[in-house]
């Protein structure tokens, strides 16, 4: 036993030995390549972090937003690149390809897999995070953003100068601009302006050749891919410059809470009924929860509205629309824009619009997410037996967030984002928990994907989809050989349905050797069907 002990010892010992060697020589190689690209010793000093670095560790984590990705067991990168400028980016990637070494994008670190900063074999994080300007025009009304600033900065920036223009993306101010828009952006605004990359008007990109191209010089088809696609598939983005849109002086949010007893189910069945109807200036997103109340399990419904105009406006349409929702004018609070970005990231109400800047969240859980799409109402007594399910199963809730408005009026192919017409609205499965372990992790996956096989009869099918910036590698695995586009075909109609092909014809012609990879990225052709 004792010797079965020592071998157990030796083989943890050179594991960590040769992964320590691999690191080493991986940053020894990337150094003497960057230094062959032309950028000075001084500046790579900066902007490498090797594991023997005092900072690396906190680097790591500091963008590092699902406890899952973040024990020991969990694979470190050989070095962290922290470019200060386009000219490092364009330097890291050219030695990447010549290293042939896998190099993870991270912008936020908001991906739900942690695909930006994990990976199963020897990988280098370029993470984006000193790229982050932010350059607002109020008289054309656009921003240029950099792929390294996060969502609550850009909100932020642009009431510094107006409270009558805002940009229509995410509610979570920690998402970085690189990731949240390259894989489609979506925020409580969609109904009324879509989604983010239905604003973006030119971008900066460094490609797999290390070249830094606009929207003119990368050409409409790469454009079009980088705008829904996952950019981390076809480059680096280094900034996107956005069309701003407009709000009233005042907007209204709410919150509604239905228990069980207070005809939760029916205002869930009436919600689908309404919710592609609704007039465009309202988003409503409805929470499902397992909750305890008097000793008694039941599912909770939680109904948060944003509102582009006054409470009275607002009231007329619930009124006449959804009397199950019961709103009133309590429940109703008028604000300017940024204040309601304020209220839907759940700070306390006395918080300023600095909030915004803070880049660490309050709290980073162990999670799971997986999303769905719903196309046809979901009837009462399929409603019940998803309450019923939900509280059997424990922890796991559920997001309905509206579709309709404008979002009925855009081609499903003008981005590589196709959930367009035709859905009422998209779940989003969500579970959280701070209970550290192997059982746990498992229980709690497993939980999710219990009620995710539930749901099959009720969403989308052929193919079932998916939203991508939702990340969920149970869907599909790529690890990027022969059989690569088999494999991301898998993944890829649901999350891009009749976009896919055009999405690996564009990746094939712009990295044809697959610099840009990951877990799930748009694969390239193989050689023999390149010409077909």
């Amino acid at each position: 036993m004792e010797k079965v002990h020592l071998l157990l010892l030796l083989a943890i010992f050179l594991y960590f030995l040769n992964g320590t060697c691999a690191a080493y020589s991986i940053h020894k190689s990337f150094v003497q390549c960057l230094s062959d690209n032309k950028i000075p010793s001084c500046q790579i000093s900066k902007i490498i972090y090797t594991p023997k670095n005092p900072s690396f560790t906190t680097v790591l984590q500091s963008y590092i937003r699902n406890r899952r990705f973040n024990v020991s067991t969990t694979r470190k990168p050989a070095i962290i690149i922290t470019p200060l400028s386009e000219i490092h980016v364009s330097a890291a990637v050219i030695c990447a390809k010549k290293l042939k070494t896998q190099l993870k994008i991270r912008s936020g670190g908001h991906d739900y897999e942690g695909i930006s900063y994990v990976s199963d074999t020897k990988f280098v994080i370029l993470d984006m995070f000193n790229l982050r300007s932010i350059n607002v025009s109020i008289e054309d009304r656009t921003a240029w953003v950099e792929s390294g600033a996060l969502l609550g900065e850009l909100y932020y920036r642009i009431t510094e100068n107006t409270n009558l223009l805002a940009f229509p993306a995410g509610v979570c101010p920690t998402m970085g601009i690189g990731g949240h828009i390259s894989g489609g952006g979506y925020g409580n605004m969609i109904r009324k302006y879509g989604l983010s990359v239905d604003h973006v008007v030119d971008a900066k990109i460094v490609d797999a050749n290390g070249r830094v191209l606009d929207r003119k010089s990368m050409g409409e088809d790469l454009f079009w891919a980088i705008r829904g696609g996952g950019g981390a598939s076809f480059g680096v983005v280094l900034a996107y410059k956005l069309n701003l849109v407009p709000v009233p002086e005042d907007v209204t949010v709410f919150t509604v809470q239905k228990e069980a007893s207070q005809n939760a189910t029916d205002a869930v069945f009436q919600y689908q009924q309404i919710v592609d109807k609704m007039d465009k200036d309202l988003f409503m997103r409805v929470l499902l929860q397992p909750v305890t109340l008097n000793k008694t399990r039941s599912v909770r419904a939680t109904f948060i509205g944003m509102f582009l105009g006054n409470s009275d406006r607002l009231l007329s349409i619930t009124g006449s629309l959804f009397p199950e929702l019961g709103l009133q004018k309590s429940d109703c609070h008028e604000m300017n824009w940024i204040y309601s970005v304020i209220y839907w990231a759940n700070f306390v109400n006395t918080s300023a619009p600095e909030v915004l800047l803070d880049r660490a969240p309050e709290s980073v859980n162990f999670l799971k997410r997986k999303s769905d799409y719903v196309q046809t109402p979901i009837s009462k007594p399929g409603l019940e037996k998803l309450f019923d399910k939900m509280v059997e199963i424990g922890k796991v809730g559920l997001v309905f967030n509206s579709y309709g408005g404008v979002m009925n009026e855009i081609d499903e192919s003008a981005t590589p984002f196709p959930h367009r017409a035709g859905n009422l609205f998209k779940i989003q499965y969500s579970v959280n928990w701070k209970e550290e372990g192997e059982e746990a992790d498992k229980d709690y996956v497993a939980q999710i994907r219990e009620l995710y096989s539930f749901m099959e009869p009720y969403v989308s099918k052929n193919p079932r989809q998916a939203f991508l910036n939702y990340r969920d590698l149970d869907i599909g695995i790529n690890d990027n050989s022969n059989n690569s586009y088999e494999q991301g075909k898998i993944y890829g109609e649901k999350y891009f349905k009749g976009n896919f092909d055009r999405l690996v014809k564009i990746k094939t012609r712009v990295d044809p050797d697959n610099v840009f990879r990951n877990e799930q990225s748009i694969p390239i052709l193989p050689s023999g069907r390149r010409n077909a």
